[in-house]
């Protein structure tokens, strides 16, 4: 096989890798349930249908004695109930976020990011995460629960003395909400908001004034209606970046929970530890659940018509508490950006993996830890990128060295070639006999020239979901009119520049005996660019440079065997 033919067979293999990306996710959100995925094991998996009520609850009813020890998982039932407005609105700023607490239940109803804006073009209007408005719903819930006396769950309105918190000097603030329940255990519901930090702590403080023992059970969950992809790859379609639930669970790790899958099956799963969570293109809700060694995870849907979807947990041993005693029951929700760094320091297995790379991730995880690195010295993720890209060429030179020289070669012997065509035009496996004893003769190696595109290509992908997912290269500008790398170019340079440098290359390669694959090689950069349209700036500037690297290195290489 002549090298042409492979390196076709390389660049196209890309476009195939990508199409089979999309059709696997496809597949997966069409045929796959959760049942599929997490089969029921002695280890606590269980899966149950939806009910067809429109007015499904979200607070999860409280185990029983005989389900708390069950070891085969509790099943999530609901009362009626609506998402509430009447309560009033607590405002609070830190130095990362605003937020907004609503005293009816204490959920968090809103959160913003300042340092993460809209847009480069909206730099002060900060990125809302979390919401509760018309057009949507995204909020964070939790409270606890119990058999035989009033909780404080997300349906209780408490009380607080301010409504305004803004953090100054200090390290953290407190919001603190309080309820007393009609059999007198006094409770508070403490926010606590640390500076740098888009974690929060949420405590509840139990003063078991009644004259009984309290037990109790803790819950989290976010509830939110369905995100619509953003952004758009021209005629490739939207973006393949992953909206829905994610759960971790110490018996099946990560597990990814689509919209569609949710309203099929309730989720039920019992594990030890892990965390749920709603993800969405560069940012993630987590509750970050500790203090107990039984947890139950659950999904839901409420009102099918107009679908809210929620993921949450509960704890299956319960808080003990004696009369005339106090305790303490802890949790924390994780609301921010997926910052790799942030999320490593969360203390949380797997947390991580909510950047997604899908199963380029042996490769992307340590391009995308050297960029980071890069970063940390030349401060601008454009010249990361160029460096980075520098890197790789410098790893892969005597690879690229020994195929330029094949490449080289087989350049020399085209006019051998072009003969032995117009000798044997008549006999095809004739001329390829010949063909094959020339290059044995010449110790040419034909398919030694496509190594570099082979190489490149899971590379090239790797590096792809790297600008794809991470966030950190969200808004990050290069140089004049590149000031997101993350977005395709605006005015098309780069990609244009791209399809010269592989014109360019075109030039410099062997050219096909075959007229067909002559045109069809001479149309690959054309191809090419249409295709780079629209792709991240940040991907094409590696390619461009990639290509001028492997220009300079493959003209050097084919002058010195000329």
């Amino acid at each position: 096989m002549q090298t042409q033919r492979v390196i076709l067979f390389g660049a196209l293999a890309l476009v195939l890798v990508m199409i089979w990306q999309s059709w696997m996710e496809f597949e997966q959100r069409h045929t796959r349930g959760v049942g599929e995925s997490l089969a029921t094991s002695e280890g606590g998996l269980s899966v149950g249908e939806n009910s067809d009520s429109d007015t499904m609850d979200d607070v999860p009813n409280a185990p029983t004695t005989t389900q708390a020890s069950n070891e085969g998982g509790l099943e999530v039932e609901n009362v009626p109930d609506e998402v509430s407005t009447d309560g009033q609105i607590i405002s609070v700023s830190t130095d990362l976020i605003n937020a907004r607490i609503d005293t009816r239940g204490g959920d968090l109803i809103r959160v913003e990011l300042k340092k993460h804006p809209v847009s480069v073009d909206a730099p002060d209007q900060p990125f809302v995460l979390m919401h509760r408005d018309p057009g949507g719903l995204f909020v964070a819930q939790n409270g606890l629960i119990g058999n035989g006396r009033d909780y404080p769950n997300h349906n209780v309105e408490f009380a607080t003395d301010t409504l305004q918190y803004v953090m100054g000097d200090e390290n953290s603030l407190e919001v603190i909400l309080n309820w007393t329940a009609p059999d007198n255990v006094v409770y508070q519901k403490v926010f606590t908001f640390t500076r740098n930090s888009y974690r929060i702590e949420v405590d509840f403080k139990v003063d078991n004034r009644s004259a009984t023992q309290w037990d109790g059970y803790a819950y989290g969950q976010l509830r939110q209606t369905e995100i619509q992809q953003e952004g758009s790859m021209g005629f490739l379609g939207r973006l393949p970046s992953f909206n829905g639930a994610a759960i971790y669970t110490k018996e099946e790790k990560y597990d990814k929970i689509d919209y569609e899958t949710m309203q099929e099956s309730n989720l039920n799963v019992t594990t030890p530890s892990g965390w749920v969570a709603m993800l969405q293109h560069y940012f993630v809700a987590s509750w970050l659940p500790g203090g107990s060694d039984s947890y139950q995870f659950y999904t839901g849907v409420t009102n099918k018509l107009n679908p809210e979807y929620r993921v949450g947990y509960k704890t299956t041993q319960p808080v003990t508490i004696a009369a005339g005693s106090q305790g303490e029951v802890k949790t924390s929700v994780f609301v921010g950006p997926k910052e790799q760094a942030r999320l490593e320091k969360q203390g949380a297995e797997g947390l991580t993996l909510t950047v997604d790379y899908g199963f380029l991730t042996p490769v992307s995880d340590p391009l995308f830890w050297l960029l980071t690195h890069i970063h940390d010295f030349v401060k601008n993720w454009g010249w990361s990128i160029v460096l980075l890209t520098v890197l790789v060429k410098a790893i892969f030179y005597p690879l690229s060295a020994a195929s330029y020289k094949s490449m080289a070669k087989m350049k020399r012997l085209q006019p051998r070639l072009q003969t032995l065509k117009e000798r044997y035009s008549d006999d095809k496996q004739k001329f390829q006999q010949e063909m094959m004893k020339l290059y044995k003769t010449e110790k040419v190696n034909p398919a030694g020239g496509c190594l570099p595109i082979l190489v490149q290509i899971p590379v090239f992908m790797a590096l792809y979901w790297v600008l794809l997912e991470s966030v950190e290269l969200r808004q990050a500008s290069f140089m004049l009119w590149l000031n997101d790398l993350s977005l395709p170019d605006p005015y098309f340079v780069l990609p244009v520049i791209m399809g010269a440098s592989m014109l360019a290359q075109h030039f410099l390669n062997p050219s096909p005996v075959d007229p067909i694959q002559k045109k069809i090689m001479l149309a690959m950069p054309i191809v090419f660019t249409v295709f780079f349209l629209w792709f991240p700036a940040g991907l094409v500037l590696y390619w461009v440079v990639n290509n001028i690297l492997s220009i300079a290195q493959q003209y050097y290489i084919t002058k010195k065997y000329q």
